[in-house]
């Protein structure tokens, strides 16, 4: 069998199984259907460089390996403009991707090394309009609730549903 051709990784942090559904829920509710290809996600790093594929799996085991799972919780909602996102608050997992932010750091993306918002976007692509009326009806009801954080896991991303490459799990 011929090895797959080399493509970006990209990095995200893995929920329990709980928020993981609960958040897809909101994107099947939410996301244009046409567009809703993945799981609900937090994404890290949106594009490292293939070459980088075996230091980065020793890093994400180094950083999961026996260590507890980051404190979270999804703090507020975010407008995307033609969009929503919930925004996930946690310094810890926020120190996570500054320790892979500083091991890359030359190698990052313009996109990768501009600021990061942790966030999971449930509705995308949509007028404006549709994004401001979802948003005012979430902020209605919504109040803040602790986050379980499972691991982190890299993608090979290939122009389609991205392939799990690796994933590591917090203690």
């Amino acid at each position: 069998m011929t090895p797959p051709e080399p493509a970006p990784i990209i990095i995200t942090a893995l929920f329990g199984h709980e928020d993981q559904a609960w958040f897809d829920r909101q994107r099947r509710a939410y996301f244009p259907p046409e567009r809703n290809v993945l799981a609900a996600h937090c994404t890290m790093f949106h594009h490292l460089a293939p070459e980088l594929a075996a230091e980065l799996k020793q890093r994400l085991s180094a950083l999961t390996r026996g260590v507890p799972a980051p404190v979270a919780r999804v703090g507020g909602l975010m407008n995307l403009g033609r969009g929503v996102a919930y925004r996930i608050e946690s310094p810890d997992l926020e120190s996570v991707r500054a320790d892979l932010a500083d091991a890359f750091g030359a190698m990052l993306t313009p996109q990768d090394r501009a600021g990061w918002r942790p966030h999971v976007t449930i509705q995308n692509k949509v007028e404006p309009s549709a994004a401001k009326a979802l948003l005012a009806e979430l902020l209605v009801g919504f109040s803040p609730r602790p986050l379980k954080i499972a691991g982190l896991a890299s993608w090979w991303y290939r122009g389609g549903p991205w392939e799990v490459f690796s994933r590591h799990m917090f203690a």
